[in-house]
């Protein structure tokens, strides 16, 4: 089970990883980053990413349940851009659910896929401390 260090070390060992943040999304802070320096600046984009992630998880529309059943929970969001992936991952349980891995992947030499089930596992063992303590 790895620390917040070498989950950002496993993220970055994505073929095509160019940036990785663990960010709060509940009041947009860095808790650490790896890899080039973020177009935008790591604070200003781990802010834009909160707010994004915000956004998605407390909407009625991506959380209401399809079949009728319980409503569901957004695991992650994808954006693409001309150049690049943005993958956000949201780590479960962690500080009640307020933490999120952001993978920012070249768009040529990356594999969505394979980043995107990298990133669920990464985040699932980040979140395995939690889990195991209750601590909320």
């Amino acid at each position: 089970m790895p620390g917040i260090d070498m989950t950002l070390v496993e993220a970055m060992s994505v073929h095509g990883a160019r940036g990785a943040t663990i960010v709060d999304w509940t009041c947009g802070f860095v808790l650490d980053s790896a890899g080039e320096a973020w177009p935008a600046g790591v604070d200003a984009t781990a802010a834009d990413t909160a707010e994004l992630a915000r956004l998605v998880r407390e909407s009625a529309a991506f959380c209401a349940a399809h079949d009728g059943g319980e409503p569901t929970t957004v695991e992650d969001v994808i954006v693409t851009t001309g150049s690049a992936y943005h993958l956000i991952c949201f780590v479960p349980e962690a500080l009640e659910g307020g933490v999120l891995l952001h993978l920012w992947l070249d768009r040529e030499s990356g594999n969505l896929a394979l980043a995107r089930r990298r990133l669920r596992a990464l985040a699932e063992e980040l979140a395995q401390p939690y889990a195991a303590t209750g601590a909320r």
